[in-house]
Parts: C-alpha cells; structure tokens; sequence
C-alpha cells in the first residue's frame, strides 16, 4: 500500500529562537549585541517524527501551529525533511508555540515560552483519516498540551484502539503537579508506555525502583512499559507476569548535545515496533538512535538512515 505510514506522531511542535551568549543582561529599555540569533524546530512530536523520516520510515506529524511566521517555518521543516504534513493544521486563531531560549556564558540555558496553539490542539483536529493509514501512533507531549491533557488524549487513544493502531505514549515534565490525575484515564488504552525514570517517579510519589513503577503502570491499565534510564539505557517490560529488563546505552564519548535525547530514543523504539522488532530489540534500536542523537548539536542533526544504526547496533555488540 503506497499510501501507508508506519508511524503517525501526534503533539506538540514549537519553533525555538536561540539568542546568545549573552555576557550581561542590558538595563532596562537598552540594547546589548549577540553573536547569534537562530531558529529550529522542535517539540516531542515534531522531532520524534523527523527521526523516523531520517530513520526511513514512513512517518507523518499531526499537530497544529499558527497562521504565522513561525507556523509558516514549522510547516516548511516538516515538508523538508519528507515527513507526511497532512494531519497538521494551521489555525488563525491561535499564535504557534514558540520558545525564546536565552544562552549564557556557560552554556546555561533559560527559557521563555509560549504554549498557544499546542494548548488548543484538540481531538476535533486530529485526522482521523491519517490515523487510519498509520500503523503506530506515538502520542507525545503528555501534561503540555491543556486541551489534551484534561480530557481529549484519552479520547485519542480509544478511538486509536478501537482503530486496531498501536498506541504509544510518552509524557513530559508537569510543571503544574498533576501528574497521575492526567495519567490514571490515559492508562488503559496505552499499549507502549514510555515515561522517562524522572516522571515515572513523579507519576508514582517518589517511587524509584522501575520494577515496582512497572507493576504501577500494569495495575493501571498499561499493556507494557518501557522507563527511560538516561545514561544507563531503558527498562523494559512485556508484562507484570515477565521478568522486567534493563538495556544498557551505548557509550558515547563526550557528547556534543543532549537535546532531543529522549524523543530520538522513542524514535527508534517506535520504529522497531513498526518493523515487527521484538521489544527489547526496539529498545536496543531506540539506545543506539539516542546515542547518535547526542553525537551532534541539535535534536535530529546526528540521526542517520537506519542501515547505519543497524551496523553501529552489530559493531557495538562484537
């Protein structure tokens, strides 16, 4: 079928600017000179999405930006990087989430942010139609996005479900504290959950054993469950009647850049299970596309086609 898509990534996209370094803040009503004003694409969903694209996978982005600037570039890096645009919208009622990021000497990095068109993306603009050619869909930006989060992400994924796709969730920092409130209805209807080690703490009330946060996200209603470890890989589980499993990272000798680590791992994983891999075979996968994530500045700029993970994957292990 020409027409299919392997993987459709539903959430959150945002245009970053990135000003700095900034040696001193001007007073008030000044100006002070920057080496360097850019901008980028990002966001769970967007970047998750130009991975598979990378990757070769059949990938399309479901979300929605504004009729403006910032929507307009947005739009153009998906078309460019070969991801299927059909399902994000673009609304003049709303201004594309956006962040200023403002970088220091140091490195250090503070954030201005604006959540406009990802707060109101709705079940009402996902296109269901897209869905219906999608054999996974990885729904990403759980707890930033309002209107999702307080009611319409669990529309998504029943209705996903009822569909027969795969459903996949992963989950960001809730800066508001809600936590397992916006989880507990998702649960059920999840068959892959990928929450980092951090937010699985939080989601469980300061637990931090994964097996014991697995056997949580069981009980709740969660098919299987995969914790991201960070530097020391990911734990995955089939069941809470199997035996959970930790697969180790791949070293990465001084990494340039750890943004975008996260999705990119979620990038490989889904791409295994769009590509029948055994589970723990998808977190191998998803370890060596977040080692190369972090081998470049930039949230896709190290990911290469997945010939090359599969060599790096075979290399690693002899």
């Amino acid at each position: 079928m020409n027409d299919a898509i392997d993987v459709a990534c539903v959430g959150i996209l945002v245009a970053d600017v990135i000003a700095g370094p900034i040696h001193a803040f001007p007073e008030r009503g000044k100006l002070a000179a920057l080496d360097r004003i850019s901008i980028h694409s990002g966001g769970n969903a967007l970047n998750a999405a130009i991975d598979l694209a990378k990757l070769g996978a059949r990938s399309a982005i479901l979300g929605k930006v504004g009729a403006d600037g910032f929507g307009d570039f947005l739009r153009e890096q998906v078309r460019s990087s070969g991801v299927n645009d059909l399902g994000l919208i673009r609304s003049a009622d709303c201004a594309t989430s956006s962040s200023v990021v403002l970088l220091d000497d140091g490195g250090e990095r503070t954030f201005l942010h604006c959540s406009d068109s990802n707060d109101r993306f709705c079940f009402e603009d996902v296109d269901f139609d897209v869905i219906a050619r999608a054999k996974v869909v990885f729904l990403t930006g759980g707890f930033l996005m309002r209107t999702m989060d307080e009611g319409d992400a669990v529309r998504v994924l029943k209705k996903c479900r009822e569909m027969g796709k795969i459903t996949v969730y992963d989950t960001c920092w809730d800066a508001h504290g809600r936590w397992m409130n916006l989880l507990r209805p998702c649960l059920p209807y999840i068959d892959y959950f990928l929450p980092s080690i951090d937010e699985a703490t939080h989601l469980a009330g300061g637990e931090t054993d994964p097996e014991k946060l697995a056997d949580l996200f069981f009980d709740l209603g969660a098919s299987h469950v995969v914790i991201k470890l960070g530097s020391r890989g990911s734990y995955v589980r089939e069941s809470k009647s199997a035996p959970g499993v930790v697969v180790p990272s791949f070293r990465v000798e001084n990494p340039a850049d750890t943004t975008g680590a996260g999705d990119s791992f979620c990038a490989g994983f889904v791409y295994g299970l769009a590509h029948d891999m055994p589970m723990t075979e998808c977190a191998v996968f998803g370890n060596a596309v977040g080692a190369h994530c972090v081998m470049a500045v930039g949230a896709s700029t190290g990911i290469p086609n997945h010939t090359e993970i599969e060599r790096f994957i075979i290399e690693k292990r002899k």
